[in-house]
């Protein structure tokens, strides 16, 4: 049988194709696409002529009829419903009528689809990928975006770049330096790699802070090699970074054979006892570090111990904090032993560990056995109440080193405020005593003031967060009129009102020490700051930083205080804070045109919060 096959293409706009085929009962179809028109005409009689259209966004097909028709007597077609075959009974020649047009249709198809694949999807801009896409990293090595966590790849190249010029600045710093506090940079493990080089070969950095960078404990690696070769360093920081405890034995066991840091700060590292039994280790090999810092962690009773038996082979660390832990009183007790066989501790912080009464007696028993000469004890926010106070008044008394003691939020009350005033009869070192928020009333503020006729020693007194009322303030200002050498008076919050301030106010005529006065938080009001402003009016030339935030004072309390800076020609008050008050723009009009006065007139500056 006769076939007959053409291929026509055209470009004006169309490219006409025309494949006839007795073989197929295909009904003719038109391809479309941006001016390509391709027809094959159908043959089959018995089917009737159809138009199939379809489209795409550039693409139409679109069946056409046409060319010449063969009779239906000699065509043979296959019926997939009626399950006939066309080849059952064909020749040799029919099968080649057959395959022949149909491995064209076929090629023709294959090349047909891969025209409109190119057309409707063309090829990406490959240029424009590669301006945008960042260089790859070393192998090892990638850049760090934000606390602990790496830059992902499809990030732009800004964020890359600006990352980058961040850390090559930190470099720059860190080999110009010898202080460097790059804390809250965010620059993670691979960031503390990248800078570790500059940190290695610098030899006038004395001092590093990397606290809250994102560094774990597969950052803490880093140190090996930098603390190999820089011996320089002598303070290195790396507080509020989540190494745990697996980074402070890796930390630890770089630090064994370091002859130059002196002061490691490890505060809120997620530590636990394991952690701190890696310390205690060190301390047991290194003999030049002085300061350990290790507040805000999770260490218990067991690390406390571990702690202990360090103290009793080391002799040369200073100062330990272990501020906000959980010691407890078996860790205080524990401390108490190690401690007895140690001589070279000056600094002991154990604020917010719940030692309790037991712990105290336990701790304080143990210092006064050991050679120990403490200058500093923290013992705040422990849950002491006036049984535990006797016990740290009987090392008080013993005491001749101790400069500087902390009670501050525990629960003393009037009866171990009377403990302490007798112990500080005696004890002629203590200079700094802090007894906020102890539950103290005007009775046991009373005996504290009776002891600062006689002492000389002591100069700065915190007893804010305390109940002492107007009682209380009068008592303290009958004795600091003409006795005592406070030079720091912190009275905030302890409810002496309108009243109390007039008690302090006639203290301020007298007084000649007095340089810090905290008034906070007592509801003087008007009346309260206007009996302030007469004492500050006539005389007062010591005071120099005055605290009246939260007091409820207007602008007529303002009004006076403004005109007070103004009569004193020698005031010599350079800081005021009157800041969470209810001053309007008038009120604070006035105290800006008083600080401009006294400026003006004797050029001195006053700082005016408000």
């Amino acid at each position: 049988m006769g076939h007959a096959s053409a291929l026509s293409p055209c470009f004006q706009p169309k490219i006409s194709l025309s494949l006839q085929s007795e073989a197929f009962g295909i009904s003719a179809s038109c391809y479309r696409a941006h001016g390509l028109l391709l027809s094959f005409p159908n043959t089959a009689s018995s089917f009737p002529s159809r138009r199939t259209c379809f489209r795409f966004s550039t693409l139409v097909v679109r069946a056409a009829d046409g060319g010449a028709r063969r009779q239906s007597s000699v065509r043979r077609v296959y019926r997939q419903s009626q399950g006939e075959s066309a080849f059952r009974s064909a020749p040799v020649q029919q099968i080649t009528s057959f395959v022949v047009p149909a491995g064209a249709f076929v090629a023709f198809t294959f090349v047909l689809w891969k025209l409109v694949e190119k057309i409707l999807m063309p090829k990406s801009k490959g240029p424009t990928l590669v301006e945008n896409k960042s260089p790859a990293p070393a192998k090892g090595m990638n850049w760090s975006f934000a606390a602990g966590t790496n830059l992902f790849p499809g990030l732009t190249a800004k964020i890359d770049r600006e990352s980058k010029q961040k850390l090559n600045e930190f470099a720059k710093e860190i080999r110009s330096f010898s202080i460097v506090d790059m804390s809250g940079c965010n620059f993670g493990d691979e960031g503390l790699f990248f800078l570790a080089e500059s940190l290695a070969y610098n030899q006038t950095l004395e001092e590093v802070s990397f606290a809250a960078n994102g560094i774990t404990a597969e950052g803490i690696k880093a140190f090996d090699r930098v603390l190999q070769s820089n011996f320089v360093l002598k303070t290195l920081n790396l507080s509020g970074n989540p190494i745990g405890d697996e980074g402070a034995k890796s930390l630890c066991d770089i630090l064994v054979d370091n002859n130059s840091i002196e002061k490691l700060q490890l505060n809120s590292a997620d530590l636990g006892d394991e952690g701190a039994k890696a310390i205690a280790d060190l301390l047991k090999k290194n003999s030049n570090l002085r300061v350990i810092e290790l507040n805000n962690n999770m260490i218990d009773y067991s690390g406390f111990t571990s702690l202990a038996g360090a103290f009793l082979e080391n002799a040369t660390v200073r100062s330990i904090y272990l501020n906000g832990n959980y010691g407890g009183a078996l860790g205080a007790n524990a401390l108490a032993k190690g401690l007895e066989g140690n001589k070279s501790l000056r600094e002991l912080h154990l604020q917010g560990n719940s030692i309790g009464d037991e712990g105290v007696r336990a701790l304080m028993s143990g210092l006064s056995a050991s050679k120990v000469k403490l200058t500093h004890l923290d013992l705040g926010n422990n849950s002491i109440s006036a049984k535990g106070a006797f016990h740290i008044a009987e090392y008080v008394k013993k005491s001749k080193s101790l400069f500087w003691l902390n009670m501050y939020m525990n629960d003393i009350s009037d009866q171990g405020a009377e403990k302490v005033a007798e112990a500080l009869k005696q004890n002629r070192s203590l200079a700094i005593i802090d007894l906020g928020g102890n539950n103290i009333h005007a009775k046991g503020i009373s005996e504290i003031a009776q002891v600062l006729k006689d002492n000389s020693v002591i100069s700065t007194l915190e007893v804010g967060y305390n109940p002492i009322g107007p009682d209380g303030a009068e008592a303290l200002s009958e004795v600091l009129k003409f006795h005592g050498s406070i030079k720091s008076l912190k009275l905030g919050w302890c409810q002496i009102g309108a009243k109390g301030a007039e008690y302090i106010a006639d203290t301020l005529k007298y007084n000649n020490t007095i340089t810090i006065l905290d008034l906070r938080g007592n509801g003087l009001r008007d009346e309260g700051a206007r009996c302030l402003a007469r004492s500050l009016k006539v005389v007062n030339e010591v005071l120099n930083e005055l605290d009246l935030g939260f007091n409820e004072i207007r602008d007529d309390g303002a009004f006076a205080i403004a005109q007070a800076l103004k009569a004193n020609e020698d005031v010599k008050i350079t800081s005021l804070n009157l800041a969470n008050n209810f001053l309007t723009k008038f009120g604070q009009s006035a105290l800006t045109d008083a600080r401009d006065h006294v400026y003006e007139m004797n050029e001195k500056e006053v700082n005016i919060v408000f």
